[in-house]
């Protein structure tokens, strides 16, 4: 059954008030990480950001519309636009899993959900709305969405696949980033080891614009990554300055895991130690160091040059 052919397969609510309860459990899902995990559920904020999220095969639980912002259309109206727009196949898997790559879109997903009548729709007039979205430019959309959860052994790798590896970066801002830099790069895998942030840090979706639900992502142990790499005879390069080749010198031709930690600690010797080679982007300044994420797009791009 197709929920979107008729508003009447459509469940629409609607809400003016700071004080009701859906609105208060959607910025305690989008301040707490406790919150989500508890839930099962994440918030994702702007029309592209939730057409990547569709096309990644997750589901939506609740959706908030602002019509005065969407140019007045309907929540029927909304949901089929995107539901339409999320029909696009993706080009790598998904943290939903590869099987779900078939251009999979609202319609279809809502077939699955729990809820015979499919997701809630609540319109929500600007004023309110402006108080619970992160940012002003999301095009009057927020939704609540089911987790789903990647493990490593979940992969599915080509040969010699290009792996991007993060030990306790903490911003989410950064790890956005990284996720973006991958995304363009088309890289197979990212793995955030021992993370200090969930994968569904509003902020991390925002940042990344939606590359979280393009790039197959997960979070490990580095004992589990690092074991994960060597059954796969994935060589390990490390960034770090202390006895290390300059990165355009090394080999990233074979299947490849670029591994980064933070700007201030940079990586644990367990990483050290576990690496075919350290490698280091030069410095030709007064400072030692590049953004996490600039550095990860550095090095990403040498491996696309070398491979292509």
């Amino acid at each position: 059954m197709n929920h979107f052919k008729t508003d009447s397969k459509l469940r629409t609510d609607s809400i003016t008030s700071a004080q009701n309860p859906k609105i208060r459990n959607l910025l305690l899902l989008q301040e707490k990480s406790k919150a989500r995990k508890e839930q099962g559920l994440f918030v994702v904020e702007g029309r592209r950001e939730l057409e990547h999220c569709l096309g990644a095969g997750f589901i939506i639980r609740t959706l908030f519309v602002c019509p005065e912002i969407t140019g007045g259309l309907t929540a029927g109206g909304i949901v089929s636009q995107i539901a339409s727009a999320s029909l696009r196949p993706l080009p790598l898997a998904s943290p939903a899993g590869p099987s779900l790559l078939s251009g999979r879109g609202w319609p279809e997903i809502c077939d699955t959900t729990p809820s015979s009548d499919g997701p809630l729709v609540i319109e929500i007039p600007e004023q309110l709305y402006r108080k619970v979205a992160y940012r002003e430019s999301t095009e009057g959309i927020i939704a609540e969405v089911e987790y789903k959860s990647l493990k490593l052994e979940d992969l599915k790798l080509p040969e010699n696949p290009l792996i991007m590896v993060l030990e306790s970066v903490e911003k989410p801002g950064n790890l956005g980033a990284v996720l973006r830099s991958a995304d363009a790069a088309g890289v197979d895998a990212v793995i955030f080891c021992d993370p200090l942030t969930d994968l569904y840090n509003p902020n991390l979706i925002r940042a990344s614009i939606g590359a979280v639900f393009t790039v197959p992502t997960v979070a490990a142990s580095s004992e589990e990554t690092i074991a994960f790499l060597k059954e796969r005879c994935i060589q390990i390069l490390t960034a770090q300055l202390q006895d290390s080749s300059l990165y355009y010198d090394v080999d990233m031709r074979r299947g490849t895991a670029l591994v980064m930690g933070t700007e201030a600690t940079g990586l644990t010797d367990v990483w050290r130690k576990a690496a075919s080679a350290h490698i280091r982007i030069p410095m030709l300044g007064r400072l030692d160091s590049l953004n996490v994420s600039v550095s990860a797009a550095i090095l990403l791009f040498e491996a696309v040059r070398q491979r292509q």
